[in-house]
């Protein structure tokens, strides 16, 4: 079972290291492997983590330390993974609703941006 994520938007590398049960220097090396990591870098150019992040950082020690794949074949399988995801949004919803929704969101947050500013 996958560890709970404590409810933040942001992790530094030292409590991602934790969570996930590997070294900093690994996470830095899967970075560079897996193009679907997209990190965020604060100003004091330290790496901040996302959720999602973490939750592919595990998925993906999953797949290399249980799965027992290789670098590639987890990337593969990776990408595979993104691809089912996408043509199960694309057949939820049927493309003008998508853009409607999307309209609809983008309205939203502009409205929200008003409320902040």
């Amino acid at each position: 079972m996958p560890p709970r994520l404590p409810d933040k938007l942001y992790f530094k590398i030292g409590e991602v290291g934790r969570i996930v049960g590997v070294e900093p220097y690994v996470l830095r090396f899967w970075e560079t492997e897996f193009d679907l990591l997209k990190l965020s870098k604060a100003p004091s150019r330290h790496r901040l983590y996302k959720k999602k992040d973490v939750e592919l950082l595990l998925e993906i020690k999953r797949l290399l330390y249980t799965e027992r794949f290789t670098i590639e074949g987890a990337k593969k399988k990776l990408r595979e993974h993104k691809k089912e995801e996408r043509q199960q949004l694309k057949l939820a919803l049927p493309d003008a609703a998508y853009k409607s929704a999307l309209v609809k969101l983008k309205k939203e947050l502009q409205s929200l941006r008003k409320l902040v500013s």
